[in-house]
């Protein structure tokens, strides 16, 4: 390589070039209400179930902007989805058995998109831990406690860059549903004892009890690395020792174990997309079931007590993990946690900070004292080939010197490859040495 100025070259030695590499730190906020906002997350509906009664049309995946997604300006922050580990009681419970020809797990009429939930688990898990087949485990590497029901966030590269920073991530959540069977002092009661003050569903009502921060405190001492890269424990912010998901730096990823996370034994109730043409008279007399393709999880009607939900195991007494996570749409459930899970404040739901690695070259390039002090341009000389002076008189005894404004850099067979501008002209003459750094990003 070589610099070229005033019509001449000079070498550049491989003791001039330097390689350095720099980390730029950007702090990402994710308030609430972008993620739980309506039009601040999209979904994109390219399931679609057949056979019985309408279907059931959703997506596999939703995601989360930063302002109304319909907007040209708006950016994706991150995708959010679930998905259950084939392994899992979750699954296993729900099956009805195999298909002979193909091996396919089979399911009730009552679930929905079980297979699809299963096949998102393997994805993350051929992507995160380099084998479909393998399963999440919270706290990492312990095969004791394996993440059966999987809430997946996925930041997008815009966002999370080139890695995310260890031990700046948190996260904000509401740990409880809210009660759907409330006395008028606002506590959860048994079926029958509730009053009319909370006879209602919870599936789509905002959480206000239970806030917890979830982040990955510990990270910089306890660091672990998989086939997706360095990973580590998502721990609770008041009790560090329990441990609820994982996070995977490189990738952008967060692993929430869904069990640990929310409490997945609380009732739930509530209208979610079913495979149903027409409204059953066990499912006519909940509250909230209003037309076909509809279906009702637990019980929401008080009305009458002992009616049934149509979910798998017909429960009146239906919880967050396992029915809902059978029963329900991708997007009802996402839907449930976004909406209900977060909040629809200013406050943060999500931050972190991202790490941008700078990869810079500099090269110096050195004029000692007696190099470029001449220029090639016609009007250096004049016509009798004297430098034209400042002060008419001197041409015979008038010093050469020249104001630099650009660097050339060329390769061996003087091409030209990359143009340095200098932020001011800098006299150059035989008095001084100067040496001009060129930086190089990518």
């Amino acid at each position: 390589m070589a610099i070229i100025t005033g019509g001449s070259f000079k070498e550049i030695s491989p003791d001039d070039i330097k390689v350095r590499t720099t980390e730029l730190n950007q702090l990402i906020d994710v308030i609430q209400e972008d993620i739980s906002g309506s039009v601040t997350r999209k979904s994109y509906q390219v399931f679609v179930t057949g056979g019985i009664g309408p279907g059931v049309t959703s997506s596999l995946f939703q995601t989360v902007f930063d302002q109304d997604f319909t907007l040209q300006t708006a950016n994706p922050i991150f995708d959010v989805t679930i998905g259950l580990s084939e392994q899992g009681n979750t699954v296993t419970n729900s099956s009805i058995g195999q298909e002979a020809s193909s091996g396919k797990l089979l399911f009730s009429e009552k679930t929905v998109m079980m297979r699809e939930k299963i096949d998102i688990y393997r994805q993350y898990a051929s992507n995160l831990l380099g084998n479909a087949n393998a399963r999440f485990t919270v706290p990492f590497g312990d095969s004791d406690s394996p993440v059966n029901e999987a809430v997946f966030l996925s930041f997008k590269r815009l966002f999370a860059r080139d890695q995310v920073k260890r031990e700046t991530f948190a996260i904000r959540m509401f740990r409880s549903a809210s009660f759907s069977l409330a006395n008028d002092n606002g506590e959860e009661q048994a079926y029958g004892a509730a009053t009319a003050a909370g006879r209602q569903s919870n599936i789509d009502k905002k959480s206000d009890k239970g806030e917890a921060i979830f982040t990955d405190i510990g990270a910089a001492s306890n660091q672990r690395r998989t086939f997706g890269g360095e990973v580590a424990n998502i721990v609770n912010a008041s009790n560090t020792a329990e441990e609820v998901g994982l996070i995977f730096y490189d990738s952008g990823t967060v692993v929430l174990d869904a069990a640990k996370v929310f409490s997945g034994s609380q009732h739930m109730s509530g209208t979610i997309s079913g495979m149903f043409n027409a409204l059953s008279a066990d499912t006519a007399r909940h509250s909230g079931a209003t037309q076909a393709g509809e279906t009702i999880l637990g019980s929401p009607s008080f009305q009458d007590p002992s009616a049934q939900g149509s979910n798998p195991n017909g429960k009146q007494d239906a919880t967050l993990i396992p029915d809902l996570f059978v029963s329900a749409s991708v997007d009802d459930i996402v839907d449930h946690i976004c909406e209900t899970r977060f909040g629809d404040g200013s406050l943060t739901g999500i931050t972190f900070q991202n790490i941008t690695n700078i990869n810079s070259t500099l090269i110096f390039c050195r004029a000692s004292a007696d190099e470029f002090n001449y220029s090639s341009n016609p009007t250096f000389k004049d016509t009798a080939g004297r430098i034209n002076v400042v002060d008419a008189g001197q041409e015979e005894t008038q010093r050469s010197f020249v104001f630099p404004t650009t660097v050339g850099l060329h390769d061996e067979q003087g091409r030209l490859l990359a143009v340095a501008k200098t932020s001011r002209p800098i006299e150059k003459n035989d008095e001084k040495d100067i040496t001009f750094r060129v930086r190089l990003d990518f």
